[in-house]
This record gives structure tokens, C-alpha cells and sequence, in this order.
């Protein structure tokens, strides 16, 4: 199906430009001490510029817009002009809030009018290959107003009674069954006026924008992610990161 040939999503136009919001302004202490967690370095490349990188393949993205540490937008947009970007792809750098909510609707603030398919990407999430991109990018044009990517769970999941003291035992409650269950990854997709009317309304503080949607009542959809998604958190994954890089410099040329 062509780009102008798809059902509009709540007013978007057919074939809409596409923008993606990729909030950095986190510290990422998990990561320990140093640099905020979207400048740590991945083969020599920041991980925000990856990110940035992995949304600006897709040729529906028109405009990237990064939301920096509230101090460091300065600091970040030189750190991407010092790096090569797809000229096809424009790039914004906006100075972020206090929590990640507050970052990504100071994101859609900044988005100029047109785009009406907005993407919510983790810069964490450095390594997303673009066709899991671009798949979240079809299903909100062919209708969704919400899109998550997802992997099914291989481990058994326990819901537990939190411990009186950290490192106490837990009781667990029960199993739930992990055949219902998915982990969420990012690029979220969504249709703009939903997103924003999401962040106008809902105040509860939220791990993701698609709970922000499914608190107004409105349908969130799965579409397939990729286990190379995964969220850079601690110092392991950036061991895991560096292998996947490896492996894409040894298999692709990348």
C-alpha cells in the first residue's frame, strides 16, 4: 500500500511527515557516575546520537527533535552538528523539564504544524533497527491512535508483595500468565492531537506515553519489536551494546 493510498488516523493527512520527540534529559544513575546516560559512548559515538541515527533512517521522519538536560541544549545540539546526520532529515534541540513527561510535552511543543504522526523514542534505546521503525510508523497510518513495539516474555513472571526493607524477601501473590504479557520497547507511535490531549490530561506519573493514551480510553496497539531494541541501563548492557555494534560492522557493513 503506498503512503497515499492509506486511511488517515484522526485527521492526519495521508502520507503526513513524521516526527520523533526523543527525550535525554535523564541522568541515567544506574549507568553509575559520569556523563548523563544518552552521552555515554558507544563504539566512540554517543548513544543520543544513535538514537537519533535509528529514527533519522526511516524515510518517513522528517524532523528529530531532541529535549536536552534543561542546562545542556547548548551542549547537545553541538554534539550532534559535530556528527554526520541525514541531510534529509531536519533536527531540533529543545531544553527538557524535571521528568520525562514534562521533557516529551516540551517535545511536542516544539513540533511546527504538519506533523501529525508524532514517535516517542527512548535514547537509551540506541540500537532500534529501522524496520521496527517503520512498522510503528504504518500502523498509526493505517488507523491506530497509539502503537507500541513488543516482545513476548521468555521468563516466568511473578507478581510479588513489595518487602517491608529493601533486599527482604517478597511473597510472591501469584503468576501471571506470560502468554498475555508483552515487553513494551520504544519507538511509540502516535496520532499528535491524541498525544497532546494525553499529556493535557493525565497528570499521573507514567513509565510511557501509550498508559498517558490508554487512561483516556482510547485503543493502544502491538506491533512486533526486535530484540535489538533493548534499553541501555546498566553497565552490562553497554558490554551488550558493543557486541551488537560488532556484529553489525562484521555482518553489514555498518
Amino acid at each position: 500500500m503506498s503512503d497515499d493510498s492509506r486511511p488517515s488516523p484522526l485527521g492526519a493527512p495521508p502520507g503526513a511527515p513524521v516526527a520523533a520527540v526523543i527525550p535525554a534529559a535523564g541522568r541515567g544513575v544506574r549507568l553509575g557516575p559520569g556523563a548523563p546516560k544518552a552521552l555515554r559512548t558507544l563504539n566512540g559515538t554517543p548513544m543520543l546520537v544513535h538514537a537519533v541515527r535509528a529514527m533519522a533512517a526511516s524515510r518517513a521522519v522528517s524532523l528529530v527533535v531532541v529535549v536536552a538536560p534543561p542546562d545542556g541544549a547548548a551542549e547537545v545540539k553541538s554534539l550532534l552538528d559535530a556528527h554526520a546526520l541525514p541531510e534529509r532529515t531536519d533536527f531540533l534541540v529543545v531544553p527538557g523539564g524535571e521528568s520525562r513527561q514534562e521533557s516529551v510535552r516540551l517535545g511536542l511543543d516544539a513540533l511546527p504544524p504538519g506533523h501529525d504522526i508524532v514517535l516517542v523514542h527512548d535514547a537509551a534505546r540506541p540500537l532500534v533497527p529501522v524496520d521496527t521503525v517503520d512498522a510503528v510508523i504504518e500502523a498509526v497510518r493505517d488507523g491506530a491512535v497509539a502503537v507500541v513495539p513488543a516482545l513476548p516474555l521468555a521468563d516466568t513472571v511473578k507478581q510479588v508483595e513489595p518487602a517491608a526493607e529493601p533486599g527482604e524477601p517478597e511473597p510472591v501473590v501469584a503468576t501471571p500468565d506470560r502468554a498475555l504479557l508483552r515487553a513494551v520497547q520504544t519507538p511509540q507511535g502516535f496520532d499528535r492531537a491524541t498525544l497532546v490531549r494525553a499529556h493535557e490530561t493525565v497528570t499521573d506519573n507514567v513509565t510511557d506515553d501509550a498508559s498517558m493514551v490508554e487512561q483516556l480510553g482510547e485503543r493502544v496497539v502491538a506491533v512486533p519489536g526486535h530484540e535489538e531494541a533493548f534499553k541501555v541501563t546498566r553497565p552490562l548492557d553497554l558490554v551488550l551494546a558493543e557486541a551488537v555494534l560488532a556484529r553489525r560492522r562484521l555482518n553489514d557493513g555498518f
